[in-house]
């Protein structure tokens, strides 16, 4: 009898009231996820004690005691992301797979940098011609 977890995909199904699922697929969409992503990420959290810190294999697993093999975590979610854009669609092209995967990228980097630049951790320099670390007075 083999030790080695069962990491074969399968589908889990729950009820919420309308108001909790559109308030996850908001914060979903603000993560970048896709709501089973979001989900998915969000229990593992739950059960690491929302400890979004733990390391992670180069497969996507998590090595957290108490956390599943083949777990999405919130980095390292690209496999779950590609097969919720390929279930949604019958078939998607390289490039329209690439849109899908980073189709929010520019609007985040956006809000980063803007948040940064209000805490005054990052400048633009236009006499250098892109974004920099502010001295931090060391």
């Amino acid at each position: 009898m083999s030790s080695e977890p069962n990491t074969e995909r399968t589908s889990v199904r729950t009820y919420v009231p309308s108001y909790q699922k559109s308030e996850w697929k908001a914060h979903a969409e603000e993560l970048g996820m896709s709501q089973a992503e979001f989900v998915r990420t969000m229990v593992q959290a739950g059960r690491r004690g929302f400890d979004f810190g733990g390391e992670s294999g180069h497969d996507g697993s998590t090595t957290d005691e108490g956390s599943s093999p083949g777990a999405t975590p919130r980095v390292d979610g690209l496999e779950a992301r590609v097969l919720d854009l390929l279930d949604a669609e019958s078939h998607l092209s390289w490039d329209e797979l690439v849109a899908g995967l980073t189709d929010d990228i520019e609007d985040r980097l956006d809000e980063t940098l803007s948040e940064l630049q209000q805490q005054n951790r990052v400048a633009y320099s236009g006499r250098h011609g892109g974004y920099t670390v502010m001295d931090d007075g060391e």
